[in-house]
């Protein structure tokens, strides 16, 4: 109950905190970056400990871990129909409140998702979506124990969501419990699910901490922009060469110096001396 007298207050102060942090729209601005690596590598620790694939989460039943995740995800509803109408997002709005409606109903509190069966999925949002459409921008990169990788604006937006969610105001103590053990599951449900790719960043990158902080940097811009612009070329090297090929060897050699390319010698003399002045006249003596 005191942690719902907090609420507000700390909603507040988070959002302030938002507020004044900064703007970088391009690039990566990670000025904590000796704490973050410490913390990243405490989750890798606790992650190798608890059993890589999802450690012990990875033996429930399918169908039970996905009971759990369409519960959490229902739970989440409420306060993204919130968000929507902050956002004047009047789709969203209607689509996530209609899925609320269903999936609280006919699908018994959440644990199954016909709304989903039928074509009505979530229009996934928070309030880390609304301080972007208000152009608050992202501010540092952050590594949290436990939750990974996070931006200070991403931290304001999930406290909020979590502390001003109808749902903890309405089930009670006991209903709070289940709330957050639901959400805590479906962490651990993507974990086992995104298993291979988890580990693949983790465990096989020579910089696991460069490569998650790009990768997570990337998708969540893009998630963010709602598929608009391209958050690769926010993080581009701001002097690369613009015409080279992104697909090429980057230790490749001057390409002045390399050998002609096929189509440069398709019709080229296969009987030519290889060692012949290319500027001597072909018809002198």
């Amino acid at each position: 109950m005191s942690l719902r007298r907090l609420a507000v207050p700390l909603a507040l102060v988070a959002l302030l905190a938002a507020c004044a942090a900064p703007d970088v729209p391009t690039g990566i601005n990670d000025p904590y970056e000796e704490g973050n690596r410490a913390r990243h590598e405490a989750n890798k620790a606790l992650d190798r400990a608890s059993g890589t694939g999802g450690g012990f989460y990875a033996e429930v039943p399918g169908p039970a871990r996905q009971g759990v995740t369409n519960f959490a995800n229902n739970i989440r509803l409420p306060s993204m129909v919130v968000q929507n109408a902050l956002q004047l997002d009047v789709e969203g709005f209607a689509q996530n409140s209609w899925r609320l409606v269903i999936n609280t109903t006919v699908g018994i509190g959440g644990l199954f998702d016909p709304a989903g069966a039928i074509g009505l999925y979530e229009d996934p949002t928070g309030f880390s979506e609304t301080l972007y459409v208000w152009g608050v921008g992202e501010g540092a990169y952050l590594e949290l124990p436990l939750l990974g990788p996070s931006t200070q604006r991403d931290v304001v937006g999930g406290t909020v969501d979590l502390l001003a969610n109808p749902y903890f105001y309405v089930t009670g103590p006991a209903g709070t419990v289940v709330g957050l053990l639901a959400l805590a599951g479906d962490r651990l449900n993507d974990r086992v699910r995104y298993a291979g790719t988890v580990e693949s960043i983790l465990y096989d990158s020579v910089d696991s901490y460069a490569q998650s902080r790009l990768i997570f940097l990337q998708n969540r811009r893009y998630e963010l922009a709602r598929g608009k612009g391209d958050p690769a070329a926010d993080l581009a090297d701001p002097y690369a060469d613009p015409y080279a090929d992104p697909y090429g060897d980057p230790l490749a050699s001057d390409p002045a110096s390399d050998p002609p390319h096929a189509e440069e010698t398709a019709y080229a003399d296969p009987y030519a001396d290889p060692y012949a002045d290319p500027y001597a006249d072909p018809y002198a003596n």
